[in-house]
């Protein structure tokens, strides 16, 4: 590991000043400086990204590297999950929800020089929500009928239908600002308008920074010159490289057993934040036995969640009983629907035709979290009867072919960190081969309304259709679990959506 480089300590400088009268030298000493603030940060993150471009790759990794760092958007997200201007200064709304209209940011430039300005705002939508569009989030833009830009400085959106989320489906990474010149090649060079630019990417190693010292937000002071992103998937070595100093941070620490190992430490201090990370065991809704709603019913009923998140997270969770968090609006708590009862499991499964039982295999991604909430489930299962083999499935590359692509699996787990992204259960297709008519209409209805009011309403709705559908069994909501120095400010402690924003960290003097 290399350590993060510190700023120059003082030197003491030594003058010799010799008297043309005298034989006898004077040493003059200097006064000593006080030691400058470090520049420079090595952060630590579990799973390495794809690539460095979010419009093109659905890994959260890619905009924990890139997004508010070297990509913008037309919006952003702060740490308050609240909707703030950025390449967009200001936006109306017309009262039929219909038309958007930005004022953009002037004098904005990429990091190589091209121009920022509404043709180039269009050609990042349009790249976007085109045919040919590999975005993993296109469906964000599937209302856009089309786009004027009247002037340089004037954006307009005109849409088919409403889309009450629009505005908040912008600020996320995958709607940031792409160059026309560089889109192509943001995927191992990625050029946005941000505070930081790209230096280089060793892969298997490190993505490096660096300060972008004609960024075009002057309301922001950069206190970074160089930012390291090193990627170390074992929590073991994460400690280690925290406790050694060869990484400042860690803002999402994989290991919360051995959080209470930075007890008393004098450099370190230990954070914990919330997520939009749901942990749930999504099942093949088209696959026997899981297309008979009994059976998914029962295995919920086997699972006790408290016993999953102290096995799995060291008891740093919450249970959730739909895909819905506790951060986000309209919550309801449905742990209470289907609550653990082994008794009850067993009796629907007879009911559902499976008195013995049954064999599944459940695919279980690499990441900490996965395989151990799956042993503890495995035991709880049994007792009920069904025998659960877990198969250690490598992530991102095969999981995303098997599960996402080819919906070739059973049963699987993963902590989804989209935050609000309950539609998920309404795309078609999706791995979990779900089909409700009911709950896709709920989703049409919320985007067709912008009262906060109404959307509560329906969300509330939408949450008990899969507390009672169950196409996954819902788990817990993982904490963010950060480490990092003392002296360090400015990191998000919590996540309203997966990122490491490095605009306004720096170190103490």
């Amino acid at each position: 590991m290399i350590k993060a480089s510190l700023a120059p300590s003082a030197r003491l400088f030594r003058r010799l000043s010799l008297g043309a009268a005298t034989s006898a030298g004077l040493v003059v000493l200097s006064l000593t400086p006080a030691e400058a603030a470090k520049t420079t940060l090595n952060l630590g993150m579990t799973v390495e990204p794809t690539g460095l471009d979010p419009t093109i790759a659905a890994p959260v990794a890619i905009g924990q590297v890139t997004w508010q760092n070297v990509f913008e958007g037309l919006v952003t997200i702060d740490e308050a999950g609240k909707v703030q201007p950025q390449l967009a200064k200001s936006w109306e709304i017309s009262p039929d929800g219909l038309t958007y209209t930005f004022k953009l940011q002037t004098g904005v430039t990429f990091h190589d020089g091209e121009a920022f300005d509404s043709a180039a705002a269009k050609f990042a939508l349009e790249r976007a929500r085109g045919t040919d569009s590999v975005n993993p989030q296109k469906r964000f833009f599937a209302s856009i009928a089309s786009i004027d830009t009247p002037d340089p400085e004037t954006l307009v959106l005109h849409l088919s239908e409403p889309a009450g989320s629009l505005l908040y489906w912008l600020g996320w990474p995958a709607s940031v600002m792409v160059g026309p010149k560089s889109a192509d090649t943001d995927k191992t060079k990625p050029i946005g308008t941000g505070p930081f630019k790209f230096l280089n990417w060793a892969k298997g190693d490190k993505v490096e920074l660096e300060k972008n010292t004609g960024y075009w937000n002057k309301d922001t002071s950069l206190k970074l010159d160089k930012v390291t992103f090193r990627f170390i998937a074992d929590p073991q070595a994460q400690a280690a490289a925290l406790k050694s100093g060869d990484v400042d941070a860690i803002p999402e620490f994989a290991a919360p057993e051995l959080m209470s190992s930075f007890d008393g430490d004098e450099r370190l201090a230990t954070r914990i934040g919330n997520t939009e990370l749901k942990v749930v065991a999504g099942m093949n809704n088209a696959r026997k036995p899981f297309d008979d709603k009994r059976v998914r019913q029962a295995l919920m009923m086997a699972i006790d969640r408290k016993t999953v998140i102290d096995g799995a997270w060291s008891s740093l969770g919450t249970p959730i009983g739909s895909h819905y968090t506790p951060n986000d609006p309209g919550f309801v708590d449905l742990t209470g629907t289907l609550p653990y009862d082994p008794a009850k499991a067993k009796a629907l499964l007879a009911e559902a035709g499976y008195p013995n039982g049954f064999t599944f295999t459940i695919k279980s991604p690499q990441m900490a979290y996965a395989p151990r909430s799956a042993q503890v489930m495995q035991a709880m299962l049994a007792e009920i009867g069904v025998t659960m083999n877990i198969e250690p499935t490598e992530f991102p590359a095969k999981w995303v072919q098997n599960v996402m692509k080819d919906r070739d699996y059973e049963m699987t787990i993963v902590a989804h960190a989209e935050p609000m992204d309950i539609d998920i259960y309404s795309r078609d297709p999706y791995y979990f081969n779900y089909k409700n008519p009911v709950f896709n209409d709920l989703m049409k209805k919320v985007q067709a309304t912008s009262d906060p009011a109404e959307q509560v309403r329906i969300y509330g709705q939408a949450q008990k259709i899969l507390a009672e559908d169950v196409p996954a069994l819902y788990l817990f909501v993982m904490p963010k679990l950060g480490v990092w120095d003392r002296k360090l400010k400015g990191l998000w402690e919590n996540e309203p959506i997966p990122s490491n924003v490095l605009t306004n960290t720096s170190w103490e003097d």
